[in-house]
């Protein structure tokens, strides 16, 4: 009985061994302490960001807003379950290449985005949104102003 314990904790210990490895490997070729950050160059760490990158650039928010201020809910604790959840779609979508081309918003991130939006400017635009902040269906920020965040349309 001891000898397969013993055997059965060597086996243990290899496999939670390679996993953290490879967990390790993974995380810091992926750059993953850039993404605890707020640096919108982060987001150029998957190649197929860098036109959203470049239009950020370009963009009139470019000196006002990072991804993350227009991207992620802005109260705790959902700034980091959004965060997380994003991190996970991303890096499962990349990596599987299973994404749409060109890249798009899904409706959850609309409805952070819309939010931020009138977050930032409600006292701007609360005449026109009556009220009604988070429903997907109505006016839309970006549906006039699509350039701001991330510059011209090529």
């Amino acid at each position: 009985m001891h000898i397969w314990r013993s055997k059965t904790a060597v086996a243990i210990a290899i496999v939670v061994g390679v996993l953290v490895g490879l967990g390790s490997f993974t995380f810091d070729y992926a750059e993953g302490l850039s993404y605890l950050g707020n640096n919108p160059q982060t987001c150029v760490n998957c190649h197929i960001m860098n036109d959203q990158y470049d239009g950020w650039t370009k963009a009139s928010h470019h000196a006002a807003a990072t991804c993350n201020d227009c991207h992620l809910t802005h109260s705790f604790p959902m700034y980091y379950v959004d965060k997380a959840s994003n991190g996970w779609n991303h890096s499962k979508a990349f990596t599987l290449q299973d994404f749409h081309e060109p890249i798009m918003i899904n409706e959850h991130n609309s409805r952070i985005l819309q939010s931020n939006c009138l977050r930032c400017h409600e006292e701007f635009v609360s005449e026109i949104v009556a009220g009604n902040k988070t429903d997907i269906s109505s006016v839309k920020c970006v549906d006039c102003h699509r350039t701001v965040g991330h510059g011209p349309v090529k």
